[in-house]
């Protein structure tokens, strides 16, 4: 070949790799998908997209076995550790549905745990009146895994909370099946949620009926014999000032605070307040700092960056656009709240999780909503891709998704839509 003729062949060479390039981008960021439906052109399947394929998505009627009025709420995540297949843990308002989906384009409905009341008079009393009204469950339901078991509670009825072996869904045969509960902890009736700091075994109950709606700690090393092992409640926090506390994470602190690295540290969503509580003597909890912010309406749930510099809060009564509140955590004694991240829509915020550089975070009716972490520093979340699982409205309106669960070692996703089901999705992020 002639050297006159290299720079035409090098021409054609780079403007069919462009080509191709542009058209790989278009669809998946530059990824090949092997889902059933990826995102391509801003649309998955039925429903709008970004750089989030669908595999799979389950109706509630699929998932509960029932064609009443049942809607989902809380979702988390279970991988075996024999096995490593991954379960979703999905949350409704008669029970709980458990999915295999280690073919994620094939998900298995493996059963549902229904819901049992605490063993008390009053608790007796409470289902006889609402059997007789037609009606018992609660839209609140909350799930978390420690040793491989699942505990979960529920709010707006003496309901406790109920601790599964999630062995159960090893050898399931002749799927869905009825499942049952292994065993019960009854020292509370209702509660808002739980979380586990699976570090060190021990679980956090808040919004009960118990100290407040504060924390109320169990430990849990033994997952069928749970015991009661302390509390905490400030009446500085909260609306009704006792104590309330709506969401929490618990960590072993490994910040650049240096006052408590090494210790417990819970960050509590307290509808008033940022609350920052040092849990490593249960029976001596203490309040390091309790924080209010400038358009506040009600402090709902959040998760910290995993260097324990930051702490992503979602505030649920938003009264402009979407409002992610972003605080500097670096002091425990003295957080900022130093910057926010507005959305396009006026979608209410719900539930947010961190993994890695991403922040996950369901918001009602406009879904999956993922941001980069990568300019946290400036105080900016880059929205880098989304999946919206309720395509009627973005509207300020309690619907749509619930929450999701980003923690799969796969890269798949979980979310719950309350009126929508279970999606099954994978991000292609660079």
């Amino acid at each position: 070949m002639s050297s006159s003729k290299l720079p035409i062949v090098t021409f054609i060479v780079f403007v069919l790799a462009f080509t191709l390039s542009c058209g790989l981008s278009d669809s998946n960021n530059g990824h090949e998908s092997d889902a059933p439906f990826p995102c391509k052109k801003g649309t998955s399947k039925d429903f709008t997209c970004e750089n989030v394929d669908l595999f799979a998505h389950l109706s509630i009627e699929e998932l509960s076995g029932n064609t009443g009025e049942v809607s989902l709420n809380d979702i988390w995540g279970w991988t075996d550790p024999q096995t490593e297949k991954e379960y979703a843990l999905v949350g409704m308002t008669n029970g709980v549905s458990f999915v295999d989906i280690s073919e994620p384009e094939n998900p298995v409905i493996l059963g549902v745990l229904k819901e049992t009341l605490n063993p008390s008079s009053s608790a007796k009393k409470f289902k006889a009146l609402h059997d007789e009204e037609g009606k018992g469950e609660s839209a609140w339901r909350d799930i978390k895994t420690f040793n491989n078991h699942a505990f979960i509670v529920s709010d707006n009825q003496p309901h406790g909370l109920q601790v599964f072996s999630l062995a159960k869904l090893r050898n399931v045969e002749s799927p869905p099946v009825s499942f049952e509960e292994d065993a019960h902890y009854s020292e509370f009736d209702n509660a808002h949620n739980i979380a586990i700091n699976e570090a060190t075994g021990f679980a956090y109950v808040v919004g009960s009926n118990t100290f407040g709606g504060g924390l109320h700690i169990i430990d849990i090393t033994t997952p069928t014999e749970p015991v009661f092992a302390g509390f905490h409640a400030d009446s500085t926090v909260g609306r009704n000032g006792g104590g309330y506390v709506h969401d929490t994470q618990c960590v072993i602190y490994s910040g650049p605070d240096l006052d408590y690295q090494g210790d417990e540290v819970c960050f509590n969503s307290s509808e008033t307040h940022l609350e920052i509580v040092n849990v490593s003597d249960k029976n001596n909890t203490i309040q390091i700092s309790a924080t209010d912010y400038e358009g506040r309406t009600y402090a709902h749930q959040g998760w910290l960056t995993e260097d324990h510099r930051f702490f992503l809060l979602g505030d649920e009564l938003d009264q402009g656009n979407t409002t992610t509140y972003i605080w500097n955590v670096e002091d425990l004694d003295n957080p900022i709240m130093s910057g926010t991240r507005v959305g396009n829509s006026l979608s209410i915020d719900h539930n947010q999780y961190v993994k890695q550089n991403h922040l996950y975070q369901s918001n009602y009716t406009s879904g999956l909503q993922i941001f980069s972490l990568s300019n946290i520093e400036q105080n900016s979340l880059e929205q880098v891709g989304f999946f919206d699982t309720f395509p009627l409205d973005d509207n300020r309106k309690f619907d749509g998704s619930w929450s999701n669960y980003p923690f799969f070692d796969s890269g798949l996703v979980i979310v719950s839509d309350m009126s929508n089901g279970l999606f099954i999705v994978r991000p292609n992020l660079q």
